[in-house]
């Protein structure tokens, strides 16, 4: 394995991600890599009509690139589903990498407060979001269990898929080109 780490930020919207993002790349001096910060500049919407996938595949082969090269990778995505992140640390092991989850949990209250206040003070850095636009995420959304947490083993990948590699190609449009 070398010395390079992939630190995948887990967590629903305002649970504190890029904070401890930005943490986590200064005292490893990590690249950081987060869509959101790529989405509104580029196509000013969130998802924009599937583009989001194609830019996270993208910033996904960067990663991997970096990986490669020895240095140490921040995804800031969110990754609500478990899927995406056992393809997430597949690619890392492949990369010869390790990788850690870093869940953040955050109570609604706690979302709602953040969310407004961002948009008090950063609102061209952040898409608009309501309470029912959380109350319909949080059910989307798995947490992450005792084995991710801990980097134990990882499941198969869904019927149908040979490995993880496959998934993620097919999930995140480009994220195994160069």
């Amino acid at each position: 394995m070398s010395d390079a780490t992939l630190f995948l930020m887990v967590g629903l919207p305002a649970a504190g991600k890029t904070t401890r993002a930005r943490e986590l790349a200064a005292a490893h001096r990590a690249l950081r890599l987060t869509p959101d910060h790529w989405m509104i500049p580029l196509f000013g919407d969130s998802m924009a009509d599937g583009k989001r996938w194609v830019l996270e595949g993208r910033l996904v082969s960067v990663a991997l690139q970096a990986l490669r090269l020895g240095t140490s990778v921040v995804l800031d995505y969110g990754l609500w589903g478990r899927d995406e992140r056992s393809a997430l640390r597949w690619l890392a092991r492949w990369c010869s990498a390790t990788c850690q989850v870093v869940y953040l949990p955050v109570e609604k209250e706690m979302q709602l407060a953040r969310i407004a206040a961002r948009r008090e003070t950063a609102a061209h850095e952040t898409f608009p979001m309501t309470e029912a636009d959380l109350d319909g995420w949080r059910p989307q959304f798995e947490v992450p269990d005792a084995a991710e947490l801990g980097g134990g083993e990882l499941p198969e990948p869904p019927p149908g898929w040979g490995n993880w590699g496959e998934w993620a190609a097919d999930h995140w449009p480009s994220c195994l080109d160069g």
